[in-house]
């Protein structure tokens, strides 16, 4: 008998154990997923909501937690309405599936530049995310440009394709561009859609895809930041200086 109720016992608390650890995995930053961060591509629904309702998908890249949708909120993470925001083409209905176009200081929000690893700047981010800093977009595409399977023919630093959406880029004749046979792209799933920028009016939409970061530098008159780009013809993901003026993409990091 009393070796029945020392089982019966043991059972009950590694019950209550395995339910502990449950409710552990699914409370990160009330973030409903449990996948091992190490697990490249893993695409994890519904990761984070903004203040406005939206819901995101995200996607693990080296190790962490990447927006796989641009950001498209119209209100700061403390309630705060977004002035300075610009759909796509100047187009309302492309927000839903392009995101909005926001200037460098409504991202950062009142935070200094960064260039920390993580960044430490929430910014414009729903909370427990961060805006990504020019080391952890360097870090993640140095992590992408070593993994061969992402690479077009196996070749690095060939790794635009792997990053891009499947749809909404212009055609190009170039072998292995982003442009080029689109079926091939995402492979990554980090589905990056050419949303362009706006600098006087909006540019280069279904051809950019250009993205803000958290670190800028004063040059001249200007305050450039460092951003992140891919177009429609190319196969590598470049970068380019933007005025922080200009109206980028948003894709944010949870912390």
């Amino acid at each position: 008998m009393k070796k029945r109720q020392l089982f019966i016992m043991t059972a009950l608390i590694c019950c209550l154990a395995l339910v502990s650890c449950k409710k552990e995995e699914t409370n990160n930053n009330g973030n409903n997923d449990n996948t091992n961060p190490q697990t490249t591509g893993t695409v994890v629904s519904n990761a984070v909501t903004d203040i406005d309702g939206n819901h995101y998908n995200a996607v693990w890249i080296g190790g962490k937690l990447w927006m796989k949708e641009n950001l498209r909120t119209t209100k700061f993470p403390d309630g705060a309405n977004i002035e300075e925001r610009v759909a796509p083409n100047g187009d309302e209905s492309n927000v839903a599936i392009y995101g909005y176009l926001y200037e460098w200081n409504e991202v950062m929000h009142g935070s200094s530049s960064s260039n920390a690893n993580p960044s430490g700047v929430q910014g414009i981010c729903p909370n427990g995310w961060h805006v990504p800093s020019e080391a952890e977009w360097k870090e993640m595409i140095d992590y992408v440009k070593s993994q061969t399977q992402y690479c077009f023919n196996g070749q690095s630093p060939f790794i635009a394709k792997a990053l891009a959406s499947k749809t909404g880029w212009e055609t190009s004749s170039s072998i292995g561009s982003i442009g080029n046979n689109q079926s091939a792209n995402d492979a990554l799933g980090f589905s990056a859609y050419p949303a362009g920028y706006t600098w006087g009016g909006p540019n280069y939409f279904g051809t950019n895809a250009n993205f803000w970061s958290a670190t800028g530098s004063e040059e001249s008159d200007y305050y450039y930041v460092y951003s992140p780009y891919l177009s429609n013809f190319s196969s590598y993901v470049e970068s380019r200086s933007m005025p922080r003026s200009t109206g980028c993409s948003v894709r944010c990091i949870r912390d």
